[in-house]
């Protein structure tokens, strides 16, 4: 995988000021845009399209600077149309108007090449299983949110704190098949893991495919497969985000395994009163690499 990261890397120099092709690289090195995109959101720190840009913006920032060009001929050289949309992105990435930095020098905000390293991690062994599941059903109470990264998501808490008691209780007893008890549920997650992106949150339980789902609630249909599940444990949600991060720099790099498109799914076991600290299990949907 660091390999593939890094030749993705090179695939973003060689075609700046234009579109490239992430699906045929990831093909060709025997894995999945899906898969691909995901290790690099969460290894990078930022989606794979907002790298681009900003490799992008540095290298036009020399062209702007050195002054030998007018800004159409630079915004055209690194694909874009008009120097309005060209202005756009460079502002959003530099902070200041091409126009400004050619006459002021600056601010630049410089975006250096990432390259991919392997580092000795793994000192802290990952309690994790492999299992698979037929096809089950996720049924609950949807909705849209916002991606957010770090700590509690309020539009999500917002959400399940507005469900009346006895929802909880009712999806309780609908629970029949592994995970287990009531679920935090993300579906489509953008495959960079866009912060700010939208997903769909449901709060719900798992049900065997056979059993009738109320016309009342949403329901996820997930397809028979295998799944990574990861046992977390301490401060919560810091301690489930941490080993969010983890199966992406130690997990996947040292297993035959990569992500599939699915759900991901969060059981909690136990927990504090105050939800300060908790025992849970991430569900993510896996295949062999």
């Amino acid at each position: 995988m660091i390999s593939a990261l890094n030749r993705l890397v090179d695939l973003v120099e060689e075609h700046l000021g234009e579109e490239f092709d992430v699906t045929g690289l990831a093909t060709a090195l025997g894995t999945t845009e899906y898969h691909l995109r995901r290790m690099f959101s969460t290894l990078a720190g930022m989606p794979l399209s907002e790298y681009a840009r900003r490799r992008r913006m540095t290298v036009a920032a020399a062209d702007v600077i050195r002054g030998q060009d007018d800004l159409l001929s630079i915004a055209v050289r690194h694909g874009y149309s008009s120097t309005e949309a060209f202005g756009r992105a460079f502002r959003a990435v530099h902070g200041a108007g091409p126009s400004d930095v050619r006459r002021d020098g600056g601010p630049l905000r410089t975006q250096p090449q990432l390259r991919f390293r392997l580092t000795v991690e793994g000192s802290n062994p990952m309690d994790t299983r492999i299992v698979d599941r037929p096809a089950f059903r996720l049924v609950g109470h949807a909705a849209r949110v916002p991606l957010i990264h770090h700590g509690v998501n309020p539009h999500i808490q917002q959400h399940i704190t507005a469900l009346p008691q006895q929802a909880h209780q009712r999806l309780k007893a609908l629970s029949d098949t592994e995970p287990a008890g009531l679920l935090q549920i993300s579906d489509d997650v953008d495959p960079d893991a866009t912060e700010g992106s939208e997903l769909t949150y449901l709060h719900g339980v798992a049900i065997s495919r056979d059993t009738p789902t109320p016309d009342d609630l949403d329901a996820i249909e997930v397809p028979a497969g295998r799944w990574a599940v990861f046992r977390t444990a301490g401060p919560h949600p810091q301690a489930l985000q941490k080993t969010w991060a983890a199966t992406a720099t130690e997990w996947f790099p040292a297993n035959p395994w990569r992500l599939r498109p699915g759900p991901s799914i969060v059981t909690v076991l136990e927990r504090a009163d105050d939800f300060s600290t908790a025992t849970c299990e991430l569900w993510l949907p896996i295949e062999p690499a």
